[in-house]
């Protein structure tokens, strides 16, 4: 496993990072556990997920699986979207920051994140009131380093110049929807991280599925698949995108490698990724998705698979997550 900076910090992380969302909902505690136990004994030491996934199961299988080895792994949590029904229940207020924290630390069996990350921004709060409480985080000892998710690029140089400004801790990291289906963010985000030394973090590394050859049409869909478990995910299983799969799919079987695989290689080969948060439902997927950090692409393929992605720089994101 290759192990990265996360931007210009210190912090080193696996090329290839576990994501959670499934655990505790498409994936049961007892699969979720071997897939973190397989990931963590095949070099991946990052491990995302957030307060909100399968309603805090994720945290708590999460937790339970790290009893006894958790140094050895950079783990980081989310808040900030939606928790629950109550007016402080959402944001990146003082008082539902700290809430949440507690919360996910308590469900983590830790007494600190390695990264603490706001999942969206929030237009109700003001970034000072963000900004200082994350300082205030770092300065206990809980958190260790802070990272945003779902920033359009003009909030994330915000919340940067602020943080300059006032002299607070400064997002290390930003993570957003990133793939071959959607390359949108090439045009202003990953400038901008290059330039101020921040690391992007993909998630949907695989368009949910689309980049490994799972679906072959929006209506025909694989039993438990996120398309059959999630309706209003088959919105996301447009036709362009689905074509965009079976070309993933035909280069994948001439280079005797899985569409998966070669999703993710291209992935880590972008300008400023760091890490990419690639979720698993089995060990089987996980075991693919390891593949793709020891598969070396030659730049006809690369080139290839750029102009075959080229249209998905332009339009709507494939996923993006917002407060109402």
């Amino acid at each position: 496993m290759q192990y990265l900076h996360l931007g210009k910090s210190g912090l080193e992380v696996s090329a290839l990072g576990l994501g959670t969302n499934s655990f505790g909902s498409r994936a049961d505690e007892a699969t979720s556990i071997k897939i973190i136990d397989y990931a963590i004994g095949h070099g991946i030491n990052f491990i995302d997920t957030a307060n909100i996934y399968s309603q805090n199961e994720s945290e708590r299988i999460i937790g339970k699986a790290l009893h006894g080895r958790r140094e050895g792994v950079i783990l980081t949590t989310k808040a900030g979207l939606q928790a629950g029904n109550g007016p402080l229940e959402k944001g990146s207020s003082r008082i539902h920051l700290i809430r949440e924290l507690e919360n996910s630390l308590k469900r983590l069996q830790t007494d600190y994140l390695d990264l603490y990350q706001i999942h969206t921004f929030d237009p109700h709060t003001p970034l000072e009131e963000t900004l200082r409480t994350l300082e205030d985080m770092v300065r206990s000892g809980k958190v260790r380093y802070i990272g945003a998710s779902n920033y359009a690029a003009w909030e994330l140089m915000k919340a940067l110049g602020i943080s300059e400004q006032l002299r607070f801790e400064r997002y290390i990291s930003i993570q957003l929807s990133y793939s071959l289906a959607d390359r949108g963010i090439e045009h202003e985000m990953v400038p901008l991280c290059l330039d101020q030394g921040i690391g992007i973090i993909p998630y949907f590394p695989l368009a949910g599925g689309i980049l490994s050859g799972k679906y072959q049409s929006s209506e025909k869909v694989p039993v438990g698949s996120r398309a059959d478990k999630n309706p209003d995910f088959k919105k996301r299983l447009d036709e362009d995108r689905l074509t965009l799969g079976r070309e993933v799919s035909r280069l994948a079987y001439e280079l005797n490698v899985t569409p998966s695989a070669l999703s993710l290689a291209w992935l880590m080969h972008r300008p400023a990724v760091s890490t990419i948060i690639a979720g698993a439902t089995s060990v089987e997927q996980i075991k693919d998705n390891i593949s793709s950090a020891t598969l070396s692409l030659d730049t006809n393929t690369k080139h290839f698979l750029d102009e075959i992605s080229n249209k998905f720089k332009y339009g709507e994101p494939f996923a993006t997550y917002r407060l109402e």
